[in-house]
């Protein structure tokens, strides 16, 4: 019998109530009913990947530029697959709905050998492996469906994470009654009593000091608190830094931004301010060793006043539940502003050679391919840097206001970023995407240009082709044969990949053809750009330079 309302149209519904208009995914046999019912959603359309992994990359680029995102595989070899995209979302606070196809309740209680399973009658493995990438897991049911689906909706809503839901292919179809009313994020707020004894005895501590400054990280982004916190850098006028994974979460033209913090490996001024500031405000900001010269900071937590989403942290005490908005917002009114000329704030427009830039008769290097870059993104742009050189010559790069950026230094699964840029263009197609991507990471996941050109994207792709594993050449076995790749035609894969699809190829090893290519991009509306840019093996940016021999040491 078929019913007007189901379970898997009230799924559907509820995606859409958080912004989802697109579905990742591969099709498989416990997945394929829904997806009819995916497909003839009104609010939602299918988007098919090349493999799961490429989904969940793919979801979590959507995520980080859309809000919320979602993908559909089927049981056991599926889910698997988009096991590892998953994790890198936990890791790094991006709220991804897994949506797993299941056999049907009576095989799982018969404890039947079906296909895509471990062949001992049970069921349960896989969701329990997602338990620990994961916020929140269900198995619905008919008679749990539109309980557990808001209940898993709220924690990906609340917690900015992933959530996994395992949906019987007999179950999908089931009746179900219309949602009464719109999802409502259960909005964390601040206790008044914390509130008010976190300002009473931080307020005296940031007005006492003489050198504060303020390092934001990518939680800002996460929980959309951009504007609170160019709020409280106005009032108070405190200067900016951000660690890397943080960028676009502020204006980096501000005349209170001074740079990236990297640590020792910081620019002498940045490092000095950072390292010998008598408070140091860390909003939304988790140190780790690839955003930090590996872990080569010079301050203490003494110093140090850390906002949380959900709290307030100094060495010796919590103020919670505090949550980072209304920290930020409480004390702007209470913080005393500073003198800008007493804070010795050298901005980071100051800080960088005037000198400009103009393309030369020569081989493409690292340092001087960032430098022109720079001056190629205009603002909203949404920039991706794959892990490697590719991100480490971006993170240092000025990048205009309202740019957003995705890298994943935290969870670095390499090949990340080419999927991402599928997700994140489809998210809002009004921006222009740029990716910078090595040959080795693209040769990980670059089925999905297939995808791109299918779906008539228009992002502007840069494959830096260094012949292989450069970042890894750089930390270990130089000349060994696991960080060589096979060589391929890169410029010839759009046509590959999709015959009858639309694209711009180039292949550029000196300047002056980088600069055609760049001309040629600008200009280009009609498809997507690909430029394949050659360079040496053993070119790296300065900081990753820098950083590949600390790792070395750290792995020894």
């Amino acid at each position: 019998m078929k019913y007007e309302y189901t379970v898997g149209k009230y799924l559907l519904d509820r995606l859409s109530e958080l912004g989802i208009r697109h579905m990742f995914g591969v099709p498989g046999d416990y997945n394929l009913a829904f997806l009819d019912d995916v497909i003839d959603h009104e609010g939602m359309e299918w988007v098919g990947n090349r493999n799961e992994l490429n989904a969940a990359y793919a979801a979590d680029g959507y995520a980080r530029i859309n809000g919320f995102a979602a993908l559909s595989t089927t049981f056991g070899v599926g889910e698997l697959s988009a096991i590892n995209g998953i994790a890198g979302s936990y890791a790094e606070h991006v709220p991804v709905v897994k949506i797993s196809g299941a056999p049907t309740t009576k095989v799982m209680d018969n404890g039947l050998y079906v296909h895509h399973t471990l062949g001992d009658g049970k069921f349960d493995h896989f969701s329990r492996m997602f338990q620990e990438v994961t916020v929140a897991q269900t198995l619905l049911t008919q008679e749990n469906a539109a309980q557990e689906i808001d209940r898993v909706l709220l924690a990906c809503m609340t917690e900015k994470r992933p959530v996994h839901i395992t949906l019987p292919i007999d179950v999908y179809n089931k009746p179900a009654n219309k949602p009464e009313s719109p999802l409502h994020e259960e909005v964390a707020t601040s206790n008044h009593e914390a509130l008010n004894q976190m300002l009473a005895e931080l307020t005296p501590m940031i007005n006492n000091a003489n050198q504060p400054v303020i390092l934001a990280g990518y939680e800002v982004n996460r929980y959309d608190n951009r504007k609170e916190l160019l709020e409280f850098a106005n009032k108070t006028g405190i200067p900016v830094t951000i660690l890397s994974g943080g960028k676009g979460a502020f204006n980096e033209e501000h005349p209170q931004f001074i740079g990236v913090y990297n640590g020792e490996l910081s620019a002498p001024y940045l490092q000095q301010r950072v390292d010998d500031a008598d408070c140091i405000l860390q909003i939304g900001a988790k140190p780790t060793d690839s955003t930090t010269g590996g872990f080569s900071y010079d301050f203490t937590g003494k110093n140090v006043i850390q906002m949380t989403p959900f709290s307030v942290k100094t060495s010796d005490k919590k103020y919670a539940p505090v949550t980072m908005k209304d920290a930020l917002s409480a004390l702007s009114d209470k913080i005393t502003p500073k003198n800008a000329e007493e804070l010795n704030i050298t901005p980071l427009k100051a800080q960088i050679n005037q000198t400009p830039y103009e393309a030369k008769e020569e081989n493409i290097e690292q340092n001087r391919f960032f430098e022109r870059l720079s001056y190629f993104m205009k603002e909203s742009d949404i920039l991706l840097a794959e892990q490697g050189t590719s991100y480490y010559g971006a993170a240092t790069m000025p990048i205009p206001k309202d740019t957003m950026f995705i890298g994943q230094p935290l969870w670095g699964s390499i090949g990340f970023t080419f999927p991402a840029l599928l997700g994140s263009q489809l998210a809002d197609m009004s921006r222009r995407n740029i990716l910078l991507i090595g040959d080795g990471s693209f040769q990980l996941t670059a089925q999905e240009l297939s995808t791109m050109l299918s779906q008539k994207i228009k992002p502007i792709i840069f494959l830096i082709n260094n012949d292989g594993y450069t970042v890894e050449r750089a930390i270990h076995g130089e000349n060994q044969p696991y960080n060589d790749i096979p060589m391929w035609d890169y410029k010839k894969l759009p046509e590959v990949f999709s015959p009858q699809g639309k694209s711009l190829t180039f292949k550029v090893k000196t300047e002056t053809e980088l600069e055609e290519a760049l001309t040629a991009a600008e200009n280009n509306h009609e498809s997507l750009t690909f430029i394949e840019v050659v360079m040496h093996r053993d070119d790296k940016p300065d900081l990753l330079a820098q950083l590949s021999k600390r790792f070395a040491n750290q792995n020894a």
